[in-house]
């Protein structure tokens, strides 16, 4: 005669069988989080912000410059901008007239 588990012991595997679907389902929310973070970069990476045209890498006095195929726009990564603000102003003067339209 087979014997019938004990109000404890469903509840016990209840709240097993609930820790591991969660467990589950917290990491399907990541995979996703994560493929959709690698969609968007793929979407988006050396597209202009402003008009999405395909930015085109310069380098000019060791700055990587992306200047937008489209509107022309000038865009700077992270720490170009202090590169540029190191340059003295003759080598400025001539760094804005060489990304002019």
């Amino acid at each position: 005669m087979p014997v019938k588990p004990s109000e404890r012991e469903e509840e016990y595997y209840a709240r097993k069988e609930f820790d591991e679907k969660k467990k589950r389902e917290e990491v399907k929310q990541i995979e996703m989080e994560v493929a959709e973070k690698q969609r968007l970069k793929e979407l988006h990476f050396m597209r202009c912000p402003k008009c999405g045209m395909k930015l085109i890498e310069i380098n000019y006095k060791d700055i990587e410059v992306d200047k937008c195929s489209g509107c022309n726009g000038i865009w700077l990564d992270a720490g170009e901008m202090d590169a540029v603000s190191k340059l003295n102003q003759s080598v400025l003067n001539k760094w804005f007239d060489t990304f002019k339209k």
